[in-house]
């Protein structure tokens, strides 16, 4: 039998004492917490929260939290970083969106351990086709001056921004939903489902997410009870769960709008924050 030499010994002994260390520490970096409860949104401008926000608004639970999805300088906050959710939710400049109370109402229902954090990816006037990562480019490539800005915030790529994000996210708390808030630029369009279907199946891939674990709600837009001008788009977003068996139909009946009648007001946006919560709350349960 060969002994190994002291000296040797030590060396060995040293190697695997560091890798021991670097295995812990990778570990500690990485530990899901299962109480942090991950939610992803997206899609065009009533998830990006058209309605300035007000006082009442900015007071936050430290418990309710954003995963930062631009650089906002002017607000201290840098891409990938967590912060507590006061508004704005997605880029610098947005307002109120039904996320904020999203967040807020899952919180009052929920343990007083569990704690919520959001990513936010939303570009308004886009179709849902900038969300799909095999064609946006072509998307992109025809897209308005006015709408290039907001592309560029996000590296050209806004599905390619949500998903670095939600692996980030991951590596803290475990996501739980998915959320969407997007028609009114596909008003009419019968083929929208199986778009939505085609971006939900790449996120569900993409993050190796379990569909039967991570349902989809998709809220309605502005209703005809509102003088919705794209409330005809309701019809189509309803068939949405026979193409997606996780999805999940947010009425937006009631939903207080603007005078454009596309976008929802600031109580439009609480209530139909209220709603994605409350109808996910049903789901965690």
């Amino acid at each position: 039998m060969e002994f190994i030499k002291p000296k040797a010994y030590s060396k060995l002994l040293g190697i695997v004492l560091l890798l021991a260390s670097l295995l812990c520490n990778n570990e500690k970096s990485y530990a899901q917490d299962p109480k942090l409860y991950v939610f992803l949104s997206f899609g065009q401008s009533n998830m990006e929260g058209n309605a300035p926000f007000e006082p009442q608004d900015t007071t936050v639970s430290n418990r309710f939290s954003v995963l930062q999805a631009v650089d906002c300088p002017e607000l201290g906050r840098k891409k990938g970083n967590w912060y507590t959710a006061k508004p704005p939710l997605c880029r610098c400049k947005t307002g109120l969106t039904p996320m904020d109370y999203f967040g807020r109402t899952l919180l009052d229902s929920l343990p007083k351990d569990v704690r919520i954090g959001i990513i936010n990816v939303a570009i308004g006037g886009c179709k849902i086709e900038l969300f799909d990562k095999d064609n946006y480019q072509t998307y992109t490539a025809t897209a308005p001056e006015w709408m290039k800005s907001a592309l560029n915030e996000y590296g050209g790529n806004p599905y390619g921004r949500l998903v670095e994000l939600a692996k980030i996210a991951q590596q803290s708390g475990i996501i739980k939903g998915i959320l969407m808030h997007q028609g009114e630029s596909n008003t009419g369009d019968q083929e929208w489902p199986k778009k939505v279907k085609a971006v939900y199946g790449q996120l569900i891939r993409d993050l190796n997410l379990n569909p039967a674990s991570t349902p989809l709600l998709a809220g309605e837009v502005v209703n005809a009870d509102q003088g919705g001008i794209c409330a005809s788009m309701n019809k189509i977003i309803a068939t949405l769960p026979t193409t997606i068996p996780s999805a999940h139909i947010i009425s937006s009946a009631g939903c207080t709008a603007v005078a454009d009648h596309l976008h929802f007001n600031a109580q439009g946006y609480r209530m139909l924050g209220e709603r994605y919560a409350k109808t996910m709350l049903s789901l965690l349960k």
